[in-house]
């Protein structure tokens, strides 16, 4: 789990996602205009659930965000596995990891384990695809998009 905002924050977003799937993709931009217009109101926090079968491309990817993680590069890394949704093939993990001056493109016990912990955490929630978002603690069952996660967030975006 990755957070950015203040811990207290008086708004919680949670959001299960996979590197590799366009509906995640599609949702980094709205949780971008959203930490925008909350500021220091809103705390996120990314939780890795990697699609394997639909997308085998997001295991690799989210172990390298994690390799990331280890050098407090995991935002940026993160950005650019969503915005590079289609170049997340070895070579690419490698340039990217090269980019952020890692030695490799993660794999190591520790990042497969936290993965696997965020996936837990998602299963135990009842988690099942991605992007799945959580506001201030309860599970999003309405569109991904700003007005819709908005007033789930229980705010007037006025």
């Amino acid at each position: 789990m990755h957070a950015q905002g203040k811990t207290g924050a008086p708004l919680s977003l949670v959001e299960y996602g996979d590197y590799a799937c366009p509906d995640t993709g599609r949702a980094f931009g709205v949780v971008e205009r959203l930490q925008l217009h909350y500021g220091k109101n809103l705390r996120f926090e990314f939780r890795h659930f990697p699609l394997v079968d639909a997308f085998p491309r997001a295991m690799p990817a989210a172990l390298l965000a994690e390799a990331a993680a280890d050098a407090d590069a995991f935002w940026g890394m993160h950005a650019l596995l969503l915005t590079h949704q289609e170049q997340l093939e070895d070579e690419d993990l490698a340039r990217y990891a090269e980019r952020f001056g890692l030695p490799d493109t993660g794999g190591t016990r520790a990042h497969h384990e936290r993965v696997a912990q965020d996936m837990a955490s998602g299963r135990e929630r009842g988690v099942h695809g991605s992007p799945a978002f959580f506001v201030n603690g309860t599970r999003h069952a309405g569109p991904n998009d700003f007005s819709a996660l908005s007033q789930a967030l229980g705010v007037n975006t006025g």
